[in-house]
């Protein structure tokens, strides 16, 4: 039994007074607003999916596609958190949260009261919002905003989690033999809102958020999922990576090469204990296939084997939630957006429960991540992975399903755009306005890409898009990036030909470094002030 225990979604309930909302939001004359389904993967890579040139299977996510749109050029965060913050509140992460911007003050440690969540800025539109899987926000749903949330907190155990709650409140653990698997959980909490909605009110539009952990570490995966894709990694991840770049060349969405592998770059942080538990088979730099010895090319291929077990489950489980859209009529006007928190992850830890060696890989008694080897694939053509701020570390797939608002469906779209950007648009396709008149509160940093839906030549060309993490830091003014990695000194890249950064311009182009610099701090100066007071 894969559903939730005791967390069937109540259909009456109290719903919390909102107390002091903003009067700074107006409602433009939209008479039909739509539906909102955001939908968030983690870790994914951004070309695991079928539609971006993955060889893993996405039938629901490839429909998506080929009824809707795909960008090229969709920005996270690098992380899971920062990237969260930026979905639901249009604000940078450093603005609304604890993190950390180099050569400044952290982030708050709480959001501030001026950083409403999208729920409280839709619901005076009549909008009911539903949670459903990772939070990893302050405080809890509910009490945010969401009418009804499975608020999953433990994201090292799919198969038996000891900390989740429904409605902000602690379920009981959940034992392994329960048949429980937190991407199905997530998926049925999401139908079960939707079922809700449609029985106690149909007549409100609705905004579901569902935030899988799929397909983060631990790779944890269905045996009947992983054997689906029994030996087809044992050619290795250099052959592998061949095959992606040769689909995405086809699908001809891209201008650049494809990224040297950098052999030297392991995991953004090193636990050589945890290395030693995991074995021989494991290895911490993405070494040619061909020097690995038998047991680590095993090793490796089943660590992938799992990786799209995981992602092909969460497409199962997508066209589920699809399914239950067209069972209530309301798919037409559901503006559906698909999207990863990070890149895949470079990353090689122990955690939770530990690893067995001796239990089946992928089974509750695993630990296994997918490191830098298959990172490297996932991320294909780019460069780095999760955490660094490199193409590879935030660029994700970002689909958009709207029928009927959508010109040219099944094109690509190449402009730029950030996660920042996602609650600017729902807010705009929602009918609400946000008076960045207000001073109380910075004004939004993202900007609406509702223009961009209906016009592939819509020009975005000098967007600014501002990134700092972990102490890697870069920033994007048209087709010019300005990047670093920690510690390390700044980089160039030409992105309208180069988005695989490999011809650092830097050298040739001191004075482009220097202005872009420059405003790099500018921004980050404005960031952290506005993170800590209120504007001027």
């Amino acid at each position: 039994m894969n559903s939730i225990t005791n967390c069937r979604v109540i259909p009456r309930w109290t719903v919390l007074i909102l107390i002091a909302f903003h009067a700074s939001i107006c409602f433009a004359a939209t008479n039909d607003p739509p539906n909102v389904v955001l939908i968030l993967a983690d870790d994914l890579g951004f070309s695991d999916l079928g539609c971006y040139g993955g060889e893993i299977k996405t039938p629901s996510l490839d429909r998506l596609a080929a009824n809707g749109l795909r960008f090229s050029q969709f920005y996270n965060t690098a992380r899971c958190w920062p990237t969260r913050a930026c979905l639901m509140t249009g604000y940078y992460a450093q603005q609304v949260r604890r993190d950390a911007i180099p050569g400044y003050k952290d982030g708050p440690r709480q959001r501030p009261e001026w950083a409403k969540i999208l729920p409280l800025l839709l619901k005076p539109r009549g909008y009911r919002s539903y949670h459903s899987g990772k939070w990893h926000l302050d405080g809890q749903p509910v009490a945010a905003g969401f009418d009804l949330s499975y608020r999953l907190a433990d994201h090292g155990r799919f198969f038996s989690p000891q900390r989740h709650l429904n409605n902000d409140k602690r379920l009981a653990p959940i034992e392994r033999s329960s048949g429980y698997y937190s991407t199905t959980a997530i998926a049925e909490h999401a139908i079960e809102c939707l079922q809700n909605h449609e029985q106690e009110n149909s007549s409100k539009p609705f905004f579901s958020f569902i935030a899988f952990t799929a397909p983060h570490f631990p790779l944890h995966a269905l045996p009947e999922d992983i054997e689906r894709y029994q030996g087809i990694y044992d050619r290795g991840w250099e052959e592998i990576r061949r095959e992606r770049w040769r689909r995405i060349q086809d699908l001809g969405y891209l201008s650049t090469s494809l990224s040297a592998v950098e052999r030297n770059l392991g995991p953004p942080y090193h636990f050589p204990k945890d290395l030693d538990r995991l074995g021989d088979g494991e290895v911490f730099k993405p070494l040619p296939w061909d020097e690995l010895t038998e047991e680590q090319q095993k090793f490796q291929a089943t660590k992938m084997e799992i990786h799209a077990a995981m992602v092909d489950r969460m497409d199962r489980e997508i066209g589920r939630v699809i399914e239950q859209l067209e069972k209530m009529n309301v798919l037409e006007n559901t503006l559906i957006m698909f999207l990863s928190d990070n890149g895949a992850s470079a990353e090689i830890m122990v955690r939770d429960d530990g690893h067995d060696p001796n239990v089946a890989p992928g089974s509750a008694g695993s630990h296994l991540c997918l490191g830098p080897g298959w990172s490297t694939v996932s991320n294909t053509p780019f460069r780095r992975h999760k955490t660094w701020v490199h193409e590879g570390g935030i660029s994700t797939p970002f689909i958009v399903h709207w029928p009927g608002q959508l010109k040219d469906a099944g094109t690509w779209r190449n402009q730029p755009a950030h996660v920042i950007d996602a609650a600017a648009t729902i807010l705009d396709c929602a009918g609400v306005k946000i008076d960045q008149s207000d001073q109380e509160k910075p004004d939004f940093p993202g900007r609406s890409f509702k223009p961009i839906l209906n016009d592939p030549d819509f020009d975005s060309a000098e967007k600014e898009i501002w990134w700092a993490h972990d102490g890697h830091r870069a920033i994007r003014v048209g087709d010019l990036k300005l990047v670093a990695a920690k510690n390390e000194p700044w980089e160039l890249y030409d992105l309208s030909n180069d988005r695989a950064e490999s011809k650092d311009l830097a050298p040739m182009k001191p004075d482009e470094v220097q202005k872009l610099a420059a405003l790099w701090n500018r921004r980050a100066k404005q960031i952290a002030e506005d993170s800590g007071r209120k504007k001027k």
